[in-house]
C-alpha cells in the first residue's frame, strides 16, 4: 500500500520529469527550464509524503493535483519545442491525469482497508471512510477519536463533528432502502439518498446513520480501537 502512496507522491513527478526531459532534449537549451515543474513536484511530494504517510485523507487530493498537472504539462510543454498539436489534447489530458491519480489514491485506500487487518488498530493510520451520496464527506477514525466531516478541509464548526472514542456507546450495521430521510451530525447540502449498507453510530446520546459501502470495516475499526 505504501508503494502506491510512494507512486503518487514521488512516482508521478518522476515520470513527468523523464517525459519533460525527453521533450526538452529535442529543443533549445532554454526548453530545459520546463524541468522546474516536475522537479518542484518531486520536492513537494518528498516533503508531503513524510507528513501524509499515515493520513489517507490527503492522498486523494495530492493524487488528483499531481495527476492533473502531469496531464497538462505533457500536452502543453511540447509548445516549448515548436510542437503545437498536443495542446489540442490539454483538456482531455487534464481529465485523464486527474482520473488516473484518483484511481491510484482509491487503490491505496482499498489496499489499506480491504481486507481489514485488526492490527491496524494499533497503528498511527488515520483511517478514512467515504460517505455514500454526500460528495466530499467522510468519517475519519483516529487513534482516540472519530470525526464526521462534510469537507476534506473543514473551515467552520458546522462542517464537522468529533467524538472521543470513549463517547461512542454503540455501532451497528444497517441496510438502507434509499427512501429514508437521514440526519447527519454535520451540515450537508447535497445529500442523495441511496440504497446500501450504513452504520448507526451512537455517541453522546445521539444516533446517526452514516451511509458507507465499507460499513462492516468501519465497525471493525471502531470496535478494535475502542477496545485497545
Amino acid at each position: 500500500m505504501q508503494r502506491i502512496v510512494a507512486g503518487i507522491y514521488l512516482g508521478i513527478p518522476a515520470v513527468l520529469l523523464v517525459v519533460v526531459a525527453v521533450i526538452a532534449s529535442t529543443g533549445t537549451p532554454a526548453a530545459w527550464i520546463g524541468c522546474v515543474v516536475p522537479v518542484g513536484m518531486l520536492v513537494i511530494g518528498f516533503v508531503l509524503r513524510r507528513r501524509h504517510r499515515y493520513q489517507p485523507r490527503w492522498w486523494l487530493g495530492v493524487a488528483g493535483l499531481f495527476g492533473g498537472l502531469t496531464g497538462l504539462t505533457v500536452t502543453l510543454f511540447p509548445l516549448a519545442v515548436g510542437v503545437w498539436w498536443p495542446a489540442i489534447l490539454a483538456l482531455p489530458g487534464l481529465i485523464l491525469g486527474i482520473v488516473a491519480g484518483l484511481a491510484l489514491a482509491r487503490a491505496a485506500d482499498r489496499a489499506l482497508l480491504v481486507p481489514f487487518d485488526p492490527e491496524l488498530a494499533g497503528t498511527p493510520y488515520e483511517l478514512v471512510f467515504r460517505l455514500r451520496g454526500i460528495p466530499l464527506a467522510a468519517v475519519l477514525v483516529g487513534a482516540d477519536s472519530v470525526t464526521v466531516q462534510s469537507h476534506p478541509v473543514p473551515r467552520a464548526a458546522h462542517q464537522f463533528r468529533t467524538y472521543p472514542l470513549t463517547a461512542i456507546t454503540g455501532t451497528y450495521e444497517f441496510s438502507l432502502s434509499g427512501s429514508e430521510r437521514l440526519r447527519f451530525p454535520i451540515a450537508v447540502t447535497h445529500a442523495v439518498a441511496s440504497q446500501g449498507p450504513a452504520v448507526i453510530l451512537q455517541a453522546n446520546g445521539e444516533d446517526w446513520v452514516l451511509p458507507t459501502n465499507q460499513a462492516g470495516t468501519l465497525i471493525d475499526v471502531l470496535t478494535e480501537r475502542r477496545g485497545s
